[in-house]
């Protein structure tokens, strides 16, 4: 399959990827002059889909932060696989380093990530990128299912109803281009202790509030100090009540559905989601309040 892509002869190693949940086959490339890139595979009737990731990805590579580089794209030699060729960001896993780091450094990498995040929603979209309709119909859909489930949490009937009576709160902000998994295990700490931002396969444009759900779902279990410097740091500390309400509605949903959208993984990964539903309802109090118990702002 290698030899398919343009310039593999110029590669010295490939080492499959495994970390993750996209559907893309990733590997890591050694050049023989020692360059290391990633190497993203697809099947072909995903060339338009994977053409508009590297353009978006090709916008975000403008604004000045470190993050896996555009370097090729197109379609294999014997057309049946569609392949993007990036640059690769050494170092390790936030999600990894957070729980070695002071609290201190935990919310400065928070405040980078926030900073970060603010510059992919800077830039203006492009008419025929935003969607016609909002996410209301589609994230009631995806309740119901959740409702119609086997797997249904315990005392859930509050927290289905806040998303009910409040879906019609979201989008009120001018959609934008989002990240679209936005949390610790997509950003890599760097040597110089800089973040590097991977993986934008789930880019869309939305509400741009609707990117801070996944602090609730993937970083607050390992970090609080992260969660909070990730928000005070896009709001620059002033941040504005809508966008608590908002985010409820957003976690209320994502705490549920997340729960159905696991079956496909297997058993571990449920039980991973209904454990993070579970300390969501904590945290909101079953949702009778929306700032959550952990968003103390002590850090400076």
């Amino acid at each position: 399959m290698f030899e398919e892509i343009q310039n593999s002869a110029d590669w010295k190693s490939v080492e499959k990827v495994t970390k993750g949940w996209s559907e893309d086959e990733k590997y890591k490339i050694i050049t023989k002059s020692g360059e290391p890139l990633l190497l993203r595979i697809s099947s072909a009737d995903k060339f338009e889909a994977k053409k508009k990731e590297y353009e978006i990805i090709t916008k975000y590579s403008r604004l000045g932060f470190p993050m896996s580089m555009p370097i090729d794209f197109g379609l294999c030699s014997d057309k049946q696989k569609v392949y993007m060729l990036l640059s690769w960001i050494e170092g390790c896993d936030v999600e990894d380093i957070l729980p070695e780091l002071s609290e201190e450094q935990q919310y400065q990498l928070g405040c980078q990530a926030g900073e970060i995040l603010k510059k992919i929603h800077s830039i203006k979209p492009e008419e025929a990128d935003i969607p016609a309709e909002t996410k209301v119909k589609k994230k009631l859909l995806q309740l119901s299912r959740y409702e119609e489930s086997k797997v249904r949490i315990a005392n859930d009937e509050i927290a289905v109803q806040y998303v009910k009576d409040n879906i019609n709160q979201i989008w009120k902000e001018k959609p934008v281009y989002l990240h679209g998994d936005f949390h610790p295990g997509n950003l890599i700490y760097m040597e110089d202790g800089s973040i590097g931002v991977i993986d934008f396969n789930r880019w869309e444009v939305s509400d741009p509030y609707e990117e801070f759900y996944k602090l609730e779902s993937f970083a607050r279990e390992i970090s609080v100090p992260y969660c909070i410097g990730q928000i005070e740091a896009y709001f620059n500390h002033q941040i504005p009540e809508e966008f608590w309400r908002i985010n409820a509605v957003y976690v209320a949903h994502a705490s549920l559905y997340s729960i159905k959208w696991a079956e496909k993984f297997g058993q571990k990964d449920i039980d991973g989601m209904v454990r993070r539903c579970l300390q969501a309802f904590e945290d909101y109090d079953n949702f009778r309040r929306v700032i959550p118990a952990w968003y103390i702002p002590i850090y400076k």
